[in-house]
């Protein structure tokens, strides 16, 4: 009997005990307090402390004094914490909620930031992983919100940075139809290559891919015999690229692109360890 009040006893303090700090974790902070501490936490770069006043900032008074700045500083604590798919919810949310703000432009920006980020961040930093291969989307829909910036504020202060980062963007998208062309010719599917190359001189003719684009066209409408294209590409590489590694001294065109990017399956799946010299 002894054993089981003790137990009775033991159970009723550790509930008073739970109940007390429930209490506690539930105590709501002046609004101002909140708004202060995440101002502290982001000027000392602590933006987890930030992330959680902003918070409860935002759930205990939603139409505050602060809800506005808090909503901002809120999209930019999550970009610093490298949640950048919660940066970009938060400022979708900040759009929706703020239609008419005068800090809509950061907020279009941000998400735009967020969006050329996503597929190029942290993997790109810790990992050899070629960018130009992997999937588009993100990269597409940075340059449809920096688009909107700009159709919207064609002046605002982060109108600059986003026309290079949409240049950037473009170059990309050029680089990423540039890796899909080799990779046609590594498997000597030269029409398909043909296509590719010829996609990047046409949409994106201000990208540095151009000239090995041109170089591609000029190589597989010679393998296909179509001496007029070939003819063609190369009069316009020397046009546009009169120095290009695929003109010889003597200013004659001698590429043999095909034949480099054209190896053999041993020196593929071994990553050019063997299978070619």
């Amino acid at each position: 009997m002894r054993s089981v009040v003790q137990l009775l006893l033991l159970f009723l303090a550790v509930s008073l005990a739970t109940g007390c700090a429930s209490r506690k974790e539930a105590e709501v902070l002046p609004e101002e307090t909140y708004y202060q501490n995440a101002r502290k936490a982001m000027n000392s770069g602590n933006f987890n402390e930030a992330e959680q006043n902003l918070d409860s900032l935002e759930t205990y008074y939603p139409f505050g004094r602060y809800a506005e700045q808090a909503q901002l500083d809120l999209i930019y604590a999550r970009y610093q914490n490298l949640d950048l798919e919660g940066s970009r919810a938060a400022a979708d949310r900040f759009i929706r909620l703020n239609p008419q703000s005068d800090h809509l432009d950061y907020a279009l920006y941000m998400r735009g930031l967020a969006s050329y980020n996503l597929d190029i961040g942290l993997a790109a930093r810790y990992f050899p992983i070629d960018v130009a291969a992997r999937n588009p989307g993100e990269q597409l829909q940075a340059f449809r919100d920096f688009s909107q910036l700009l159709t919207r504020f064609p002046e605002s202060a982060y109108a600059p940075d986003a026309r290079q980062r949409m240049i950037a963007v473009r170059n990309r998208m050029a680089e990423l139809e540039l890796h899909a062309a080799r990779y046609y010719i590594k498997r000597e599917a030269y029409v398909a290559a043909n296509n590719r190359a010829r996609y990047v001189v046409e949409n994106y003719p201000s990208s540095p891919s151009v000239e090995e684009a041109l170089m591609i066209l000029a190589d597989t409408f010679r393998f296909l015999e179509l001496k007029k294209g070939a003819s063609d590409a190369i009069a316009t590489l020397r046009k546009n690229f009169p120095n290009s590694e695929a003109f010889n001294e003597d200013g004659a065109y001698e590429s043999d692109l095909l034949r480099r990017q054209n190896r053999s399956l041993a020196n593929v799946i071994t990553f050019g360890l063997i299978g070619d010299e």
